[in-house]
């Protein structure tokens, strides 16, 4: 439901999503699955506890985003995200990343959010928790202006320059993260980035003459999951089916990227209103069973998978799985072969 996003499908796009359970990835990847073009050309950006799972290895070669979370690492992985950024999502042509600003699930951040809340005089959540800004930040920093630009016109943020602006940074950051939280540590103090958007930029006489355009940020996707009554699936929902049934909806809101402010303060404003505005969607959503149509540019649309196409993948992973178990076999009777070998003639 929502905003039409069919103009960002195939623009460099930063999807940013409420977070509520293991099901929200799922999800996602299931909703993108039927968008031409999305799922090859995405970049995930995921705690770094998920890098040791069964998935690690593929979004390594995917080369997707692990971050570390906690202050002692806050300053260290966003410059990380950066070097990622220039290194890996750039060079690779990626178009849409995908980020959980609350940095955690709603059942253990709410408690933690609440009180931030309070401390700080902002509104008290309960669907959905007060966001980090800082990976939102670094990613804006790196993507959101076209003024770093090299003589052909491709972005000029190479690993020295952030390193540079690592250690230029490390030490007033270092020394506000001692006043802040733990979800008001995540801010970044960085200067204002003071440019034309990138529309403007794509016309410039510059790009025209290059014949390139630049790295830029088009839209930011906001993504409003809804589970029933509140209750999202898990795991075990997820890998056996205990649960009945259930109509799981994706509120859309599709923003230009040039309708959001650069710097820390109005950025941070920026976002928590995104996420106030998801909870009063979601209390009217868990109220009347949907979220509100308003003025969106379409209708409701169930989202409807190629069964064909699910089966052949998993007959294919299936059979991928059956092969890899006989070939460790082999090699385990070969290893026990040689050993016997071995022993016998010693």
């Amino acid at each position: 439901m929502g905003d039409d996003i069919t103009p960002a499908l195939d623009e460099r796009t930063l999807v940013i999503a409420n977070h509520q359970s293991t099901s929200d990835v799922p999800l996602l990847m299931a909703t993108f699955n039927v968008k031409k073009g999305v799922l090859p050309n995405i970049m995930w950006i995921m705690d770094r506890l998920f890098k040791y799972t069964n998935f690690g290895a593929v979004s390594l070669i995917h080369q997707d985003f692990f971050i570390a979370s906690g202050k002692s690492n806050r300053d260290r992985s966003l410059l990380d995200l950066k070097k990622h950024l220039t290194q890996s999502y750039i060079p690779r042509e990626r178009k849409w990343m995908v980020l959980f600003p609350e940095g955690g699930f709603l059942r253990k951040r709410k408690e933690v959010s609440q009180r931030f809340a309070e401390k700080n005089n902002l509104p008290v959540l309960n669907n959905v928790t007060v966001p980090r800004v800082g990976a939102m930040k670094a990613i804006i920093d790196v993507l959101g202006s076209p003024d770093s630009l090299c003589s052909d016109g491709t972005r000029m943020m190479p690993s020295a320059v952030v390193e540079d602006e690592f250690a230029r940074t490390a030490t007033s950051q270092q020394e506000e993260s001692q006043q802040q939280d733990d979800v008001s540590s995540t801010l970044i103090n960085s200067e204002a980035i003071n440019t034309d958007d990138c529309d403007n930029f794509k016309d410039s006489p510059f790009t025209k003459l290059n014949g390139k355009l630049s790295d830029c940020l088009e839209y930011i996707l906001d993504v409003t999951i809804g589970y029933p009554n509140g209750k999202p699936l898990d795991l075990p929902n997820i890998m056996h089916g205990f649960r009945n049934p259930c109509q799981t909806y994706l509120f859309y809101r599709l923003y230009r990227s040039s309708e959001v402010p650069r710097d820390s303060e109005s950025l941070t404003r920026w976002l928590y209103d995104r996420f106030f505005e998801k909870e009063r969607l979601l209390e009217e959503f868990y109220r009347t069973g949907t979220f509100p149509c308003g003025s969106s540019a379409t209708l409701p649309t169930v989202v409807q998978q190629d069964l064909l196409r699910f089966l052949l993948i998993h007959l294919f992973f299936i059979t991928s799985t059956y092969v890899h178990y006989q070939l460790i076999l082999m090699l385990i009777n070969y290893s026990n072969v040689m050993y016997v070998y071995l022993l016998s003639n010693s």
